[in-house]
This record gives C-alpha cells, sequence and structure tokens, in this order.
C-alpha cells in the first residue's frame, strides 16, 4: 500500500525542482524498472503489483527490504502511466561524471521535448554511444516522459549537461547536421567524434556551428520541410556506424 505521504512525494517528483531538491527520480513501468535494477542506480524504493513480485521473484530477490505492495490503481494515481500495472521506482540522481572525451559523443543543442530525448537515449543505446552531452537549456533527462522513452536505456547511457560552445571548441573532430552541409551518404567518419544535433524547431545555433569542422546533409526526396530531430539522430548514428573509416 502507498500512504498519503508517500504519493505526494512520488508525485512531487514529477517536477524538476523537487527532483533536484530530493536528488532523486521516478522510474516507472516493468521494462524500465527490471532494467534498473540490473543497473548501478541507486534505488531507494520500489513499489510492485502482486502479479510482478510473483513473476520476478528472483531477480528481486536483493531488493526485500525496499519492497512495497501496491494495487495497479494506486501505481496509476501517483505516476504519469495511463495503466502501470507492474512496478514505481524511486532512485537517486547519480553524480555527473566527467566527459569521455575518448568516446564519440552525440550533442543536443537545446532539446526541448522529453519524448525527443528520450528517444535519442534509447538510439544512442542501440547504435554504442554511451554518452549525450545537453546544452543546460534542455530538458531535463530524469523528467518521466524522457525516462518513460527510454525503455531502459536510461541504465546505459550516461547524459551530461554542458556548454557546447567549450565542448565543440575542444573537439578535434566535429559533425553537425546542417541543411547547407555534405550529403551523408557520399562522406566516411572518423572516431572519436563529437555529433551535434540543432533545436527541434530553431537548427543549430550560429554560434556553434563555427566549431564544426564538417557539415553533415541528410538529402530528403519528398516535400517535407525537415525531419523530426530523434528521427534525424537514427539516420546519422546508423549512416556514422556504416560508414566509419577504418583506422
Amino acid at each position: 500500500m502507498i500512504s498519503n505521504r508517500e504519493s505526494k512525494f512520488i508525485k512531487s517528483l514529477q517536477l524538476k525542482k523537487f527532483r533536484q531538491l530530493e536528488n532523486q527520480f521516478v522510474v516507472e513501468g516493468a521494462k524500465n524498472v527490471l532494467e534498473l535494477i540490473q543497473s548501478g542506480f541507486e534505488i531507494t524504493k520500489i513499489y510492485a503489483t502482486n502479479e510482478f513480485l510473483t513473476k520476478n521473484k528472483i531477480e528481486l530477490n536483493s531488493y526485500s527490504s525496499i519492497l512495497i505492495e501496491a494495487k495497479e490503481a494506486e501505481l496509476n494515481k501517483v505516476g504519469t502511466f495511463t495503466n502501470n500495472n507492474a512496478a514505481l521506482a524511486l532512485v537517486k540522481i547519480p553524480k555527473d561524471t566527467k566527459i569521455d572525451s575518448s568516446q564519440s559523443i552525440l550533442a543536443f543543442d537545446r532539446i526541448k521535448d522529453p519524448g525527443n530525448l528520450g528517444t535519442v537515449i534509447r538510439i544512442a543505446d542501440w547504435y554504442g554511444f554511451e554518452q549525450i552531452v545537453c546544452s543546460p537549456e534542455s530538458v531535463d533527462c530524469y523528467n518521466p516522459k524522457v525516462i518513460s522513452a527510454t525503455m531502459g536505456s536510461f541504465a546505459r547511457v550516461q547524459v551530461h549537461y554542458a556548454d557546447l560552445g567549450e565542448l565543440l571548441q575542444k573537439s578535434d573532430r566535429v559533425y553537425g547536421t546542417t541543411l547547407q552541409g555534405d550529403n551523408i551518404h557520399e562522406l566516411t567518419f572518423e572516431e572519436p567524434a563529437v555529433v551535434v544535433f540543432g533545436n527541434e524547431s530553431e537548427g543549430l545555433a550560429d554560434d556553434l556551428k563555427q566549431y564544426l569542422t564538417q557539415e553533415v546533409y541528410i538529402p530528403g526526396y519528398g516535400g517535407a520541410e525537415s525531419l523530426n530531430v530523434a528521427v534525424s539522430t537514427a539516420v546519422f548514428c546508423d549512416n556514422f556506424r556504416r560508414l566509419l573509416k577504418l583506422q
């Protein structure tokens, strides 16, 4: 059972200011919670239905001291899911680690939509990018909608927030997606590199373009004006891996 006090606390974590104040965030749903318990995140509480607890008894064995059985209606009431018949966990926000410039990085300038950020985290995980760097104006990666959209990939991809100008200035190889760049299908890529994507509606900020060592364009063959940033990320990552120059 989830008490009224616990309910208010869980709901408060839907807001960034309370996530920062309490240094915790919420993870919802069977897939995300199961990915979570296999990660290195510090979990403070797991609320779960009897069905979820029974089905995953072995996986949850080491978390018995922080498990609380709850009804599906209770999970739906305190969470953001319209239908959560599995589990909800409270998790400590980890300390930000130093950006590893020896690995290729995906960077995002003012990404605002939680669904987009969650999706690009999932894409990064699929294509083997372990780090994402977002400008400080970007949406919070611990927003419940972001976590949900990652489908568990938040447990494997580190999201940093940093001044992109400083990051790009220090990088030897920077690829940026623009409408004036070279055709992505005619290029080869090298690692380590920073691949930077612009804001959903405004594109890449002009003051960041000066740091690009290669402008890249994803050609279109129809009448659409532009691609969604998550779609652009997927297309770029696929070509990046396929056209990577052998060292």
